[in-house]
């Protein structure tokens, strides 16, 4: 495993983060056998949502560490302030003081611990100005129940705003930015309110080295083997990633595999490609099984250079 650090904690995050969205009480057997086969190989980071099947993943994740006792061994990524859908499926904002910290204690109570380590503002409303958003994170911050914050999902604009009022401030900055990366790239937003990397996006990064926290790294599993252009299974793969490019990149991704070893697949080049970015970067991995998550620890040793990465992008023929 190799690890990289963030600005506030007193350990450093693997580079492989295990995602819980689809983690549930229902399906507690499977949570626990994928938690423990990730920290036995090394993983110490557990990204999961106050809005994850309605605060089910937190309740999962919060068992197993009271189970196992492994709640100073790992580091805790949570989300709040997410927005919520009303009745008439109209989207309401939820990026106030209180919004933010109903949502932290709801989640400290059911992860059962008394701090989160890494917490992201899972959306952006631009209509509140950053100067209140860093004041409130920086009051909980200062009363212990968060070491570490950062964005999800945010313009590299306001990013840039909160950290410079932060700095005006004696405020801890935004350490982490969580946006949408991987090899495929999207035809539009799989979610209302996303944010994908595209070039710009990446070369701030490049130019910054805020570490990034890749959500959706796998592109939801389009470089598995699942899907074809005669395949569709699933409508919101088909609206997001299939594309002529995308199925161009999967060719790629499948002949450099070939290359790279034995046992090395397109699946893995696609993650190695989030991995092998000019900044520091963490790939959160949704698996649904524990053989899916020990698989993707081969992208882990997989080099590429930046030729590779941009033949892989199509950004060279």
């Amino acid at each position: 495993m190799k690890y990289i650090p963030v600005q506030g904690l007193d350990k450093s995050c693997s580079q492989l983060v295990i995602g819980t969205a689809d983690f549930s009480r229902k399906r507690l057997d499977a949570a626990f056998e994928m938690l423990d086969a990730y920290v036995l190989r090394g993983g110490n980071t557990i990204d999961t949502a106050n809005v994850y099947g309605d605060g089910e993943s937190e309740l999962a994740i919060g068992q197993w560490l009271t189970s196992r006792q492994h709640r100073q061994n790992v580091i805790i990524i949570d989300k709040g302030g997410h927005y919520h859908v009303n009745a008439n499926q109209a989207i309401i904002n939820r990026l106030t003081r209180q919004d933010v910290a109903e949502d932290l204690e709801r989640s400290l109570e059911r992860l059962q611990t008394d701090y989160i380590d890494i917490y992201l503002l899972h959306r952006d409303d631009p209509s509140v100005p950053v100067d209140e958003i860093m004041d409130f994170l920086q009051e909980h911050i200062d009363s212990g129940l968060i070491k570490a914050v950062g964005a999800s999902n945010w313009s590299v604009q306001r990013i840039e705003e909160a950290n410079r009022y932060a700095d005006k401030k004696g405020y801890k900055r935004l350490a982490v930015n969580s946006p949408s990366l991987s090899l495929a790239a999207v035809n539009e937003p799989r979610w209302p309110g996303t944010v994908y990397v595209d070039q710009a996006y990446h070369d701030w990064h490049k130019q910054t080295q805020l570490p990034l926290f890749a959500w959706s790294s796998q592109a939801g599993g389009f470089f598995s083997g699942r899907y074809s252009p005669g395949v569709r299974v699933s409508e919101d793969m088909v609206r997001v990633y299939y594309s002529g490019d995308n199925w161009e990149r999967l060719n790629r991704a499948s002949s450099l595999a070939a290359h790279k070893g034995k046992g090395i697949t397109a699946n893995h080049i696609a993650l190695a490609y989030v991995l092998n970015q000019p900044y520091p970067v963490c790939a959160v991995i949704g698996p649904e099984r524990a053989d899916e998550l020990i698989s993707s620890f081969a992208a882990l040793d997989i080099r590429m250079t930046e030729k590779e990465r941009l033949w892989l992008n199509l950004e060279q023929w």
